[in-house]
């Protein structure tokens, strides 16, 4: 397989670096958690010039050409930055969503807003206690010929029930969630997926920065409006098709944050002296950073392969790809992290310095949509039996 980036991948890489190196310094990310909204509108507008908000998205709908390969450059590059602006949620998985099911009508309606940057999106899926299993849905929404539950409001559906921790929720201007339409509730058919606007009535945000400085919400439904996306009770395999471009993208950017980290920490060892000389000088150090090194060419390798098979039609092929480069990122992302931290002393836990950011990033991206001990296992279920393993089981796709 031939990882050699393209020039055009390569031209996109090196952009991306001088926006960070140059706009995304550590002091102005910290001014950017601090503000209000958690990210900053100038920096989404400057992605939304580079063509960023657009990549991959349909030409006819100001889209460009795209994969998951051109996302994985991307990411990359967040990661070294720990860029906090919500591409992720609204170009990833929501505008990824909405090309995939959305009619003409609905495509036409917000994609170019998506790719001119003057729209946020969101999935709206998980929900209390579902640890993971993408077909369990509790959420309901009813036409009004069937609603027991609530009335619909004009002519959508009445939306009921309780998201959690949805990627940048309360920035979104559209909210993509996901409600039954019939069958129970660990059922894979009967889930729908519906585009609600976030400020209607019935929509209850409660916006929350999470432990790496990003942005989350729990959402409530009451009697919400919602407008269906795709076919009614069939929307698993998109959501699950969408769950995996994202797991892929993760494990780029947290490839990013390691080998910042490696860069970051070998340059502190070079410097900082214990007995009159560099502590680099070290023998058991310098093994440290060989050990460190290894684990981000590994994870390199995997966030390879997850982006080659995120697109996958073989669904069964995807799904353990995709498995095995979110366990093997994860263990990756602690290891690395733990290091540097250790190599750092004191002060590598500090919010003055930039190894305990790219530590809890690395740590809850390990935890996003499945942590590296979910995901082992079901990659070891998927090599025992995988025609058989249902998608309730696997976060991963």
């Amino acid at each position: 397989m031939d990882f050699t980036l393209s020039d055009e991948q390569q031209q996109l890489r090196d952009t991306l670096v001088r926006f960070v190196q140059k706009d995304y310094t550590f002091d102005k990310r910290k001014a950017i958690l601090k503000s209000p909204d958690g990210y900053s509108r100038a920096a989404w507008k400057q992605l939304a010039d580079m063509g960023l908000t657009a990549l991959g998205l349909p030409e006819e709908h100001g889209g460009l050409p795209g994969n998951a390969v051109d996302t994985m450059v991307v990411m990359e590059v967040f990661g070294r930055g720990l860029v906090v602006e919500p591409y992720l949620a609204t170009v990833v998985l929501g505008a990824g969503l909405v090309a995939e099911l959305g009619s003409a009508a609905q495509q036409a309606a917000h994609l170019p807003q998506v790719a001119a940057g003057e729209l946020l999106l969101a999935l709206a899926h998980d929900e209390p206690g579902t640890r993971y299993e993408l077909n369990h849905v509790a959420a309901t929404a009813k036409t009004p010929d069937r609603s027991t539950r609530g009335q619909a409001q004009g002519d959508g559906y009445a939306l009921n029930g309780t998201k959690t921790v949805v990627l940048h929720g309360a920035q979104a201007g559209k909210l993509l969630v996901s409600a039954r339409t019939s069958g129970g509730e660990r059922d894979d058919k009967g889930i729908s997926l519906f585009l609600v606007d976030r400020n209607a009535p019935g929509v209850t945000v409660r916006d929350y920065p999470t432990h790496d400085g990003q942005r989350a919400a729990d959402i409530t439904l009451k009697n919400a409006r919602g407008e269906l996306l795709g076919k009614e009770g069939q929307a698993l395999p998109a959501i699950e098709h969408a769950r995996a471009r994202a797991i892929a993208a993760l494990c780029a950017e947290a490839v990013g944050c390691m080998a910042a980290l490696v860069e970051i920490t070998l340059s502190y060892i070079k410097t900082r002296k214990q007995f009159g000389v560099p502590i680099g000088s070290f023998q058991v150090l310098q093994h440290r950073m060989a050990d460190m090194l290894m684990s981000v060419e590994q994870a390199r390798s995997m966030m390879y392969l997850a982006a080659n098979r995120a697109d996958s039609k073989d669904v069964a092929d995807r799904r353990r790809a995709i498995a095995a480069a979110k366990a093997l990122v994860g263990q990756a992302g602690r290891f690395v992290g733990q290091q540097a931290v250790q190599l750092h002393g004191g002060i590598g836990v500090t919010d003055e310095v930039n190894v305990s950011h790219y530590f809890k990033r690395l740590t809850l991206i390990n935890a996003t949509f499945g942590d590296a001990d979910h995901h082992l296992g079901q990659f070891s279920d998927l090599l025992v039996t995988p025609a058989e393993v249902p998608a309730r089981k696997s976060a991963a796709a």
